[in-house]
């Protein structure tokens, strides 16, 4: 049985309207970054989603999204391009989560990472990204229903997560002081990779929508400076942003922390046309929505430790609080503050559709 009130269809042309402030749209759309494989997995299970799917066969994975996301009301499929090494150096504890992860729950280590000085860089086992397979995304050109869009994404725009991972934060805030010629080295090494990468995606007529991720803050501040990320980050979304304009298809950006002095950069050089990932404790999505909604999409809001300790009626009346404030004239789509992490209770998640559903019906 469905747990929502009101069954919708994909129109992704209507998303795409919304994305760009074209007017009230005629219903609530949402937007999610991605859903932890494990919510997945519950929602198949719960609803029976992939009843009749041959799990043996390869397309089995792009039929079950398709199935998933129609479901849960999304007007698209997130899709980059098939899977790359990129070795990280990691670390695993147990998931304490209630639909816990096989395996443990995986972490980049914060001291040091593959790469900490010129030598290991040029040992690196760089991907070659004239060799970048899309099996995926040529699936989905091909099958993907009409009312439904891709969004690229995935694996992508990675620019200050990269330097991070690479080098290990605490060895890339002392190279910024003693071997800015290394992380310079690595961020044009990202730009050639990822400029590839996007001119590839661009080559799919279903890819509306072009989504980098990229965390460059925290609750407090940027995690390097404004000017270190005006210097070896921007300069890369500001490219893949201008690609994705050329071809006529919207940049959006997920990045998480507190970015207020880089804003500026983002909408004025960079040109992203959404921002995705807030947090209470450093800006609500109602408060961010008045300061910048006349200029670009406010995706998401919903605050994730609110959705995992507040009750069903809280949920609800946030939702209705958020979309009152947020609905009117476009340019907002419901969903997580972050993403469906599998720590989300689900029927908190659910909850939260099935009120955007209910939403001005």
């Amino acid at each position: 049985m469905s747990p929502f009130v009101r069954e919708i269809a994909p129109d992704y042309e209507s998303w795409l309207r919304c994305l760009a402030r074209l007017g009230t749209p005629v219903r609530v759309h949402f937007a999610e970054l991605f859903l932890d494989p494990e919510v997945k997995e519950a929602v198949c299970a719960r609803f029976g989603l992939d009843r009749g799917l041959d799990r043996s066969k390869p397309e089995y994975p792009w039929q079950r999204e398709i199935a998933i996301q129609r479901f849960l009301g999304y007007d698209y499929v997130r899709c980059g391009v098939d899977a790359f090494p990129m070795p990280l150096k990691r670390h695993s504890i147990a998931d304490t989560a209630a639909m816990a992860r096989a395996g443990g729950r995986a972490f980049v280590d914060n001291e040091t990472g593959p790469i900490t000085n010129l030598a290991e860089f040029e040992a690196y086992p760089w991907p070659d990204p004239a060799k970048l397979t899309t099996a995926a995304l040529e699936w989905y050109e091909r099958n993907l229903p009409d009312d439904m869009c891709v969004v690229g994404s995935g694996g992508f725009a990675h620019f200050a997560e990269y330097l991070t991972w690479l080098m290990g934060y605490q060895t890339l805030c002392y190279a910024l002081f003693d071997q800015r010629d290394l992380v310079g080295a690595i961020a044009s090494r990202l730009q050639v990779f990822y400029r590839q990468m996007t001119r590839l995606l661009l080559e799919f007529s279903r890819v509306k929508v072009l989504w980098g991720a990229d965390d460059m803050g925290f609750r407090t501040s940027t995690l390097i400076s404004p000017d270190d990320l005006r210097c070896f980050v921007l300069p890369g979304h500001a490219e893949v942003a201008g690609l994705s304009h050329a071809a006529g298809r919207p940049y959006l950006l997920h990045c998480c922390g507190q970015v207020d002095a880089i804003m500026p950069d983002l909408l004025d050089t960079v040109k992203i046309d959404g921002k995705h990932s807030f947090e209470d404790t450093i800006v609500d999505v109602i408060t961010f929505k008045h300061r910048y909604g006349q200029r670009i999409a406010i995706l998401g809001g919903m605050d994730m430790d609110f959705l995992c300790r507040a009750d069903e009626p809280a949920i609800r009346q946030r939702v209705r609080q958020t979309l009152f404030a947020c609905h009117p004239g476009g340019g907002y789509c419901l969903g997580t503050g972050n993403s469906v992490a599998n720590y989300v209770p689900l029927d908190s998640y659910l909850a939260m559709l099935d009120e955007g559903r209910r939403y001005g019906a």
